[in-house]
Order: structure tokens, then sequence, then C-alpha cells
């Protein structure tokens, strides 16, 4: 406990009830976690099994985990659950699976296979509209909303038409022993409701819960936290009002306010002292959120000094504001010797980051993009899952489809039309139809034979993933279905090779994990569908400018920090004036300004293109409310002498920098 500051000790320390603990912005909340995990193992004597922590990133409890076997000191860890929310319903599905009446192997249906559910379900409906009422879905399983209570609250015609095919989405589901992602919380809620002595057991297994980003939790995790929790309320719940900027997807900052009410007994012990920021900084961040209401009152404070003013910066428009951007940040790093994964710049929306790129590529000047396609999500993952998949779970039909038609076996659409007809009609899995009796009457004798050899190949490397090791059965999946060979004939040379080679590292991935999980490859699958991202290096690992949204960049540090395009309209954004919208975007501008540790600049365009009109903008009410005054504004417009002298002040810097390194 000798390097944690007395409020930090507090937290780790109380016992005597629930707990929240208002972590803000740098304040080691991660540390009091994981000191919290080691105090309850390690000197309060709590076996490992009986503590449970709670995040809501892999990444995040990756990291967690790693801190923790660090503090144990040799003791035991096993049984310690530190994972997700969605992994930890997962796991309490699996092991309550005939409570709800699904199969403990259970498929989990990823968003692609449920918006080609949606579509189908309802008739004519094209992506857009799919994607809507897929939303609609995901949005009220959240919120606990059942299709009945859907129907009944339905506003328009399109939340009546969703309704009706949530119903139908869920029956689809049971028939086929899936789920999708939030039914991995709210069937676990669901199942405690209606299961007293189901909840009571797992209640008597979890004495303490520790709760990460719990301003992020939406209705059904909440509830999910109370059930498990119970009347002895033992939970440690760590989060910050101030940085709850997920509404959109369904956060609910209520579920923090509301503890105080539910929980009369709740200790609340708050962390001021920021670990990161310079004083200037948090000064900035504190009269800015101070404008929002809020229950808990807190105030950051540093002992890294003032460090440097903001500046902000008044640009003429949109191109002139990266131009102005690259180049001070690539003489700040001249200036410091500094390395470029220093620097950040942080934006609204995903539109923002083209002028930039365009500048960092045109100076030749390294950087990383935020929000690139998870691992999970590319084609070939997905094609190799699929197998996994119907290894897994025989009546995963959305699995079966997508395996027997990659690659192709002479097996077409009317062939399966005529198989999904049969398996409708004796209320049977496409792979249960196959070998059902009379079906050589609906489906040609041609067509059966390579789906009973299809059939028959998923059985036998079923049997051998429940033993052989991971690495030997999936070579030998890849031999028989020919992989490599259907990426070379159905893509260009280039693209079948970077494919193959993805394939080649999600094999050997699956390999190393099973060999250290002691764990099948039919028992790994069922938890590949929860990992969101396969990490192939090391973080920090690439020298690179950081391009971000702010909602990516929640969690993240840097040393210098540009926050471009505050400006109304952008952020605040337009569609969010209301109150309690501009509370959230007040929140959103108090992220990224905790995100900085040394030096932050804010810019502002005096006009904006939007399609082919150019629009006058005014810079952010956020600006003035963080107390930066505005500097005088731009004048005339981007010409090539403005361009041309910073490229030869840019040389400049490059010309000496090479001396000094030769040197």
């Amino acid at each position: 406990m000798q390097d944690l500051n007395p409020a930090q000790r507090e937290a780790v320390r109380y016992l005597d009830g629930p707990l929240l603990v208002l972590a803000g912005a740098g304040s080691g909340k991660t540390r009091v976690i994981t000191r919290k995990i080691a105090y309850l193992i390690g000197e309060c004597g709590y076996p490992a099994q009986h503590v449970a922590a709670i995040t809501f990133t892999n990444k995040a409890a990756r990291e967690m985990r790693e801190r923790a076997a660090r503090l144990a000191a040799g003791r035991s860890l096993d049984g310690l659950i530190i994972s997700t929310f969605h992994a930890l319903g997962a796991r309490i599905l699996r092991q309550e699976a005939r409570h709800l009446d699904l199969k403990p192997t259970f498929s989990i249906l990823d968003a692609g296979d449920c918006a080609q559910i949606v579509q189908e379900l309802d008739a004519g409906s094209d992506k857009g509209r799919a994607r809507l009422i897929q939303a609609l879905i995901s949005r009220w399983k959240n919120a606990l909303i059942t299709p009945t209570e859907a129907a009944a609250q339905a506003a328009d015609d399109l939340e009546l038409a969703a309704a009706r095919v949530y119903g139908d989405y869920q029956q689809r589901l049971a028939a086929w022993h899936a789920v999708d992602f939030d039914d991995l919380i709210r069937l676990p809620v669901e199942l405690f409701e209606r299961h007293e002595e189901v909840a009571a057991r797992w209640r008597a297994r979890l004495w303490h819960l520790l709760v990460d980003e719990y301003q992020d939790t939406n209705r059904s995790q909440y509830r999910l936290m109370k059930l498990l929790a119970g009347e002895r309320a033992s939970f440690t719940a760590v989060g910050d009002d101030d940085q709850s900027i997920y509404a959109w997807r369904g956060a609910d900052i209520a579920n923090l306010h509301a503890l105080r009410d539910e929980f009369p007994q709740l200790k609340v012990v708050p962390l001021t002292q920021n670990y990161r920021s310079t004083m200037r900084i948090l000064t900035a961040a504190n009269r800015l959120i101070a404008l929002n209401p809020k229950p808990f009152a807190k105030e950051l404070w540093s002992e890294r000094g003032g460090g440097e003013a903001i500046r902000v910066q008044t640009c003429r428009d949109g191109a002139h504001e990266a131009e102005w951007v690259v180049a001070r940040l690539s003489a700040h790093r001249f200036e410091h010797r500094g390395k470029w994964s220093d620097y950040a710049i942080l934006y609204r929306g995903n539109h923002q980051a083209r002028a930039f790129e365009e500048q960092l590529r045109a100076q030749r000047i390294p950087y990383v993009l935020s929000g690139g396609q998870s691992f999970f999500d590319r084609a070939e993952i997905r094609d190799l899952m699929a197998y996994l998949r119907l290894m897994l779970n025989g009546d995963d039909d959305p699995a079966f489809l997508r395996a027997v038609t990659t690659p192709r076996r002479g097996i077409g659409g009317a062939t399966l039309e005529a198989l999904g007809t049969a398996a409708g009609r004796r209320r049977q899995s496409l792979f249960a139809a196959v070998r059902s009796p009379g079906i050589e009457l609906e489906v040609s004798g041609k067509a059966l034979a390579a789906l009973r050899e299809f059939c028959a190949f998923i059985a036998r490397m079923t049997e051998r993933a429940a033993t052989a090791p991971a690495g030997e059965v999936l070579d030998e999946l890849l031999a028989a279905i020919g992989y490599e060979a259907h990426l070379m004939q159905t893509l260009a040379a280039g693209e079948a090779r970077a494919k193959w080679q993805n394939v080649g590292q999600f094999r050997d991935w699956l390999a190393a994990k099973s060999a250290e999980e002691g764990r099948s490859l039919l028992d790994l699958a069922q938890t590949l569908a929860l990992a969101t991202l396969l990490d192939q290096r090391a973080d920090g690992e690439t020298d690179a400018v950081q391009l971000a949204t702010l909602h990516a960049a929640k969690g993240l540090e840097f040393k210098h920090v540009f926050l471009v395009g505050v400006e109304e309209g952008l952020l605040p954004h337009r569609d969010s004036l209301l109150a309690a919208g501009i509370e959230e975007e007040r929140r959103l501008m108090y992220v990224g300004i905790t995100r900085a540790q040394l030096s932050l600049t804010v810019t502002w365009c005096e006009r904006r293109q939007q399609g082919r009109e150019w629009l006058t903008r005014q810079p952010s009410r956020f600006i003035a409310e963080m107390g930066a005054e505005l500097p005088a504004p731009a004048s005339g417009s981007p010409g090539a002498a403005d361009r041309e002298a910073g490229r030869a002040r840019l040389e400049r810097f490059r010309a000496l920098l090479a001396g000094k390194d030769k040197a």
C-alpha cells in the first residue's frame, strides 16, 4: 500500500458495504482495482474463485489480470474472474443453459449474422432499414424491453415493424440454440429473476464484485450487477460521471446516480489526485465540467506543476487547420527531440481525419488511425469461425450456410432452399435435416450426396477437435477444404497472400492459446465470438502519431494533444443542442482535455466546407468555458506563399536534424 495515496488506500481497504470509487481522469483507478484484488486474496484470505472483476474491454481485462498476477506474489489466482460483462454472461449461460432451454454449446452470433436474419424477417428490407431495426432491437434488449412491450411503446411505423421482427428474431435464435451479443447480459438477468436458487448459488460464489467503468453500464448490466451483489451488496463500483460519453450506445449515467438511492449505506470515495496532467490542463478541465449538474462534486489536482499554457489556434478552413496542425506538430517534435507516438490529433467525428491523413502522408509522418477493422471481422477469419461454430453446435444454421458454401462444393442456392424448406417442415436444423429419413425425396441425389459428405466431414472434425491438439486439427481442416487454393482462385494474388497470412496468424494464435490454457479447440471455439480484436503487436510498438475520435481516445493518454474542430456544430455536435445532449458533449470535451499530459492545443475554423457549401463557423462555447482566450481571427485565405514558407521551415528543420544525427 506504500505507493498509494490516502484516498486510494481507503478505497482498497473498505469492505463494510457497497462502495463507489469516483475515479477522476488519470487518478489511478486500475491500480486501485488490482490492489483491491490482491488485498482481498492476499490479506483478507478470500479464495481467488470468490472474487470477480468486470470491465468493458478484453484489453482492459488482460491488463488487469497481468497486474493482479504480479501483485499476487506467488499466490494462486485459479478461479479468479477478470472478464468483460459479456464474457461473464457467457460463462453464466454455459453453466446454467438447461434453465433457459439452451444447449451448453449454444452459438454466439456476430453482428453480420444478426443483420442477415433481420433482413430475411423484414420482407423487402434493404441493408439500411435492416441496420435501423437491428439497432432498435439491441436498444430494447439492453433496456430489458420484451417484443410485446416494444410493440406497445412503438412511436412510429418503423418501431412497430421492428417490434414484430423482434419477436420472430427471438424465435429464430431459440430454434438455433443461438444468442446475440445483447443476450449475453439480458438472459442471465432473466435467469436470475426467474430462478432464485440459481441466483443464490452465484451470489454464494462471488463474495466481492468489482466493476470498472461503472458509468458506462446500461440498464441490463446494472440489473445483472444488482442481482449478483444481492442484499449483502459487497461490491466496489469504480467510475467517473464526468467521463460518461456513451449514451448513444445505451450507457445510462443514471445508474451511477441511482446507487446512493438504492444503497443508502453506500460509501463514496473520490480519487482527485491526477498523475497524468499539469495543473493548467486540469484547471481548464475542472472549469469546463463544473458547468454540468452532478450529485458528486470533485476537482482534480496534480503535483506535476503548472505546465505550458493551453494554446487556441484560429484557422481559416479545414485545409488550413490540417496544414497548421501538422506543421506545428512536426516543429514541436523537432524542438523537443520527442517521438511521433508522443502526439495525438483528436476530433469529434471520423470524417475529420481525412485532411490530417493527407497532410501527414505529404510530410511522410507515420500515423495510426483508430477504429480499424477487427481481426475477427475479416472475411477469411469469419469463414473459419463458421466451421468452428458448426463443429460446436450443429444447429447453428448461419454457420452451416457459410461453411457449406465456402469453398464452393457443388451445392447451389436451389439445393439450400429445398433443404431449408425440408428443415422448416420438420422443425430441424439444416445439419439435422441432411440426415433425416425421407430427405432424399426433397433434395436431389447428387446434391444430397455432397451435403451428406460435408456433414460427415464436420462430424469427423468435431470428434478430432475434442481431443487432438488445436494446431493439428486446424491444419487438417484447412488442408481438407483446400482453403489456400480457394483464396488463390477467387482473389488477386496479393490479396490472397495477405488473407492466407491472416489465416496462418489465426491458426498460430489458437494453437498457442490452446496449449497455454490446456483447452481443446472446441472449448476455445465458444469464447472466440467474444474476442473483439487480436492484438498483432505490442502496445506502443509503432512510433506514430495517433489519429482518433474522442470516443476512441477514452482511456488513452499522450504527452501532447491537438484537439481539432472545436467549433459550434462539431463540438458540441449540431444534433446535441438540447440540455442533456450538451452535458454529454461537454463530458466529451472534458475527456479530450484530460488525455493531455504536458501540452494541449485547441483549433477551430472560421469556415468549413460541407458538401459544395462553405459554412461560417463559430468557436465552440467550450473554449470560453474552459477559461481559454481566443486569439485574433485568421485573415485571408491560405495561399501558395503560406504553403511554401511552411515547407521551407520544415525542410530547414529536417536538414538540421539530419546534421545532428550524422554528428
